[in-house]
């Protein structure tokens, strides 16, 4: 599921990130997507290539790796983001859901890290606000 007004745009600086054409209110789950598992072996053959942008951790102690199909490797990461997303291993999804309300027009952003709290540094240069 993947609610019909967010779009894919370009957006300076960071190539192409997720859009609203419509204000969303704060707490609304916009997309819950499947996920395709990766083994461990196949997570450090696939950190080897340009996907490894596009990879999240996976499983509770982290030891493998997902691609989100839908949207979920387009949303572009902040230390102060407007979405998080949430991960339910055992139906292998995974889902972004507002923090605040979001205004038409609007870039919608998660932190990669996962937790919207974690100001840890990521794997490229971020510019923060």
């Amino acid at each position: 599921m993947i609610k019909p007004y967010l779009y894919v745009d370009k957006t300076k600086g960071k190539g192409r990130g997720v859009f609203t054409r419509e204000r969303i209110p704060a707490g609304t789950r916009i997309e819950t997507s499947p996920v395709l598992v990766l083994s461990n072996d196949d997570t450090g053959i696939v950190d080897k290539t340009k996907l490894h942008n596009y990879i999240f951790l996976w499983g509770v102690r982290e030891t493998r790796s997902c691609i989100a199909l839908g949207l979920c490797s387009i949303y572009n990461h902040s230390y102060e983001p407007n979405c998080e997303y949430e991960m339910d291993f055992d139906e292998e999804t995974m889902s972004i859901i507002t923090r605040r309300e979001i205004k038409k027009g609007e870039e919608l952003s998660i932190n990669y890290n996962g937790d919207v709290t974690d100001n840890s540094p990521v794997w490229f240069d971020v510019k923060r606000k």
